[in-house]
C-alpha cells in the first residue's frame, strides 16, 4: 500500500505545481498581443479541462484500494503524461512568441 501513497502524494504535488503554472501561463497570455491572446485563451482553456480531468482521475485513483489502484494507475499516467505534454507546448510557445 505505500506504494499507491508514494505514488499518489507525487502526483498531487506535481498537479499543485501545474496548478501554479497555470496560473503563469494565464497572465503570460494575458500579455501576449491581441492577435495572439484569443489563440492562446483557447489552448488555456484546453488546458484547464485536461487539468480537472486529471484531478477527477487522480481523486478517483486516491478512493481505490487493493489492487484496484494498480489497474486505474495505468490510465491516470495516461493522462497525467497528455496533461504534461500539453503544459510544456504551451510553456514553450508562450516563451517564443515572447521573444
Amino acid at each position: 500500500m505505500g506504494n499507491k501513497e508514494a505514488h499518489v502524494g507525487k502526483m498531487e504535488a506535481q498537479f499543485k505545481h501545474w496548478g501554479a503554472k497555470l496560473d503563469g501561463l494565464v497572465a503570460k497570455a494575458d500579455e501576449a498581443s491581441d492577435e495572439m491572446r484569443d489563440e492562446y485563451r483557447k489552448r488555456i482553456e484546453d488546458l484547464k479541462t485536461k487539468h480537472m480531468a486529471a484531478q477527477a482521475k487522480l481523486d478517483e485513483l486516491k478512493a481505490t484500494s487493493g489492487d484496484s489502484w494498480e489497474t486505474l494507475r495505468a490510465g491516470v499516467d495516461g493522462a497525467w503524461k497528455e496533461l504534461e505534454a500539453t503544459f510544456r507546448k504551451l510553456s514553450k510557445q508562450l516563451r517564443t512568441d515572447d521573444h
